[in-house]
């Protein structure tokens, strides 16, 4: 009996092999590590997102360049659809004040088990410590049992990208693919190293809250975090795709204070600068970041505590990116995520050339390219039986 095989038992391929199975298709995943979705497991220990609630276009305009590329995959299963797929799995959700969706459970391993139950049951079968070594219409895998060829009919890439290698994605499938095929990984979604100076030590760990901050076309209000070699967290990782490529960083302190009342309010000159910076700041860590980014203070401070610059420098390592860019370059699928030059093979996920932030795009995303190579994949089955 022919069957369809899944490399990577990630989102992108649980999902592809979910497809599969509900069109009847026999369906092998090979996973390499002990078990499945490990990243997707990591991901929810602090809160799995799994979307964001908020209209098509808002939401598919996150992806960047793959925006138009992944428009129909994303129209397909949005977040209207991810939500449906996860009540499907008898998992409560809440939609946040922000618009981001979560299991009412905050984790991700009561998903991952119904989801696995509900694979199981579709006859889908997982075959973990299954290491992708080479080969590519007939993969060959280094198996607890010795090396193993398998022959699908029809092949799903679901490989993930090239960070948090411990948790599987090491990029390692890249050898197995024409170079032509593929675009440098970048870190995303990453920190960034500042040279700070010792009097910001005790500082480290603080958030900064209540800022905007302003890289490029990107302008986000969000808090981050102080850290011994730089700065990260959901503020910073929303504007490191511009920092990335070049763009400066500078925050907005006060964004609920124009200028004016910013000057106005420090124009008691019978307290020290520092003091008046104090009272209006009200925050010893953005009061610490002014010392520290603007020496010597000018003596109008007012336009400087609405476009502080901060020194970034370079992204953090990209082993601890929470995503890449980068990857199998669009322009080598068809518009059904099949390899042109390999017919049958198909690809999904964060293997693709696609970036996204956080706060749910990521995981719709990869869900999203996973059921749309899954679907196509059982059409490929289907016509090859015609």
């Amino acid at each position: 009996m022919s069957y369809a095989l899944v490399i990577g038992a990630g989102p992108a391929g649980l999902m592809a092999a979910d497809a599969l199975s509900s069109a009847g298709h026999r369906v092998i995943v090979a996973e390499a590590k002990p078990s499945p979705a490990r990243k997707f497991l990591m991901a929810g220990k602090s809160g799995l997102n799994l979307t964001k609630d908020e209209p098509t276009d808002r939401f598919v305009s996150h992806f960047f360049q793959a925006a138009p590329t992944l428009r129909p995959m994303l129209a397909a299963f949005g977040p209207a659809q991810v939500q449906d797929w996860a009540r499907a799995l008898d998992q409560e959700i809440f939609t946040g004040s922000s618009g981001r969706v979560f299991p009412k459970a905050m984790k991700a391993s009561p998903l991952l088990r119904a989801w696995l139950r509900r694979l199981s049951d579709q006859g889908v079968e997982i075959r973990t410590r299954w290491r992708w070594t080479s080969g590519l219409r007939n993969p060959v895998f280094d198996t607890p049992d010795g090396p193993q060829t398998l022959t699908p009919a029809a092949l799903i890439l679901a490989c993930g990208g090239a960070s948090w290698a411990r948790l599987g994605s090491d990029a390692d499938w890249v050898r197995h693919l024409p170079v032509r095929d593929l675009a440098p990984f970048q870190p995303a979604n990453m920190g960034f190293y500042v040279d700070w100076s010792p009097h910001m030590e005790k500082h480290f760990g603080q958030p900064v809250k209540n800022t905007l901050l302003k890289a490029g076309p990107t302008h986000i209000r969000a808090e981050f975090v102080l850290t011994r070699r730089g700065v990260e967290g959901g503020g910073i990782y929303a504007v490191s795709r511009p920092l990335r490529q070049g763009a400066p960083l500078t925050l907005d302190l006060l964004p609920d204070l124009p200028t004016e009342t910013i000057r106005a309010r420090l124009s008691n000159t019978k307290q020290s600068l520092p003091n008046r910076l104090r009272r209006l700041l009200r925050d010893p860590v953005k009061q610490a970041l002014v010392l520290e980014c603007a020496r010597p203070l000018p003596n109008d401070i007012a336009p400087l505590l609405k476009n502080l610059p901060l020194p970034v420098t370079a992204p953090f390592p990209m082993d601890e990116a929470i995503s890449t860019a980068g990857g199998l370059r669009f322009t080598a699928l068809t518009d059904g995520l099949m390899l042109q030059s390999h017919p049958g093979i198909f690809a999904a996920g964060e293997m693709l050339d696609w970036e996204a932030p956080t706060g749910g795009y990521l995981l719709t995303g990869c869900l999203a390219t996973g059921k749309w190579a899954g679907e196509n994949a059982a059409r490929f089955l289907a016509s090859s039986l015609l």
